[in-house]
């Protein structure tokens, strides 16, 4: 480290060190290391998109989303940041916002399984929340009928 607390090495170095300790579980470093490469390239969204990705990882989920969000709105077509912005989301309990970036992400790349199970995950927490999957304990509504209940379509 230099007297002015930069890493060694120039912003590529640092994006490059710090996507490999990413890649090895490290995320508090990559945040460290990548935090001051994007504070040299603030323009860079592949600087802010790795360093969203290590702040998720390091449970930093606000800080994860406002760099998924810079992301997407930098480029509303890039499906991955839309991804990112929903599991931050997610994480920080604000699941309609979730719901909207997941799908905009299964939109965009429907083949992507990962994407299409965290939308069910988030749907099916919405539904949950709104009374959708009946009462706790299985007890059944007075008007309800054997076999009339709500039904769970995996996909929605």
């Amino acid at each position: 480290m230099n007297n002015d607390r930069r890493p060694g090495g120039e912003v590529y170095d640092w994006f490059r060190r710090g996507s490999a300790m990413l890649a090895q579980g490290n995320a508090g470093a990559a945040v460290q290391l990548l935090s001051h490469a994007l504070e040299a390239e603030p323009g860079s969204r592949a600087i802010r998109e790795a360093l969203a990705r290590a702040q998720f990882e390091a449970r930093a989920y606000q800080a994860a989303l406002e760099n998924f969000r810079a992301v997407a709105l930098a480029d509303p077509s890039d499906d991955y940041a839309q991804f990112g912005w929903g599991l931050a989301a997610a994480r920080l309990g604000d699941f309609e916002s979730s719901a909207e970036h997941l799908a905009l992400a299964v939109a965009m790349r429907p083949q992507a399984k990962h994407y299409r199970a965290a939308l069910r995950q988030t749907r099916a927490t919405l539904k949950a929340r709104a009374g959708g999957f009946g009462t706790v304990g299985g007890a059944r509504q007075p008007d309800a009928e054997p076999g009339h209940g709500p039904s769970v379509d995996p996909e929605h």
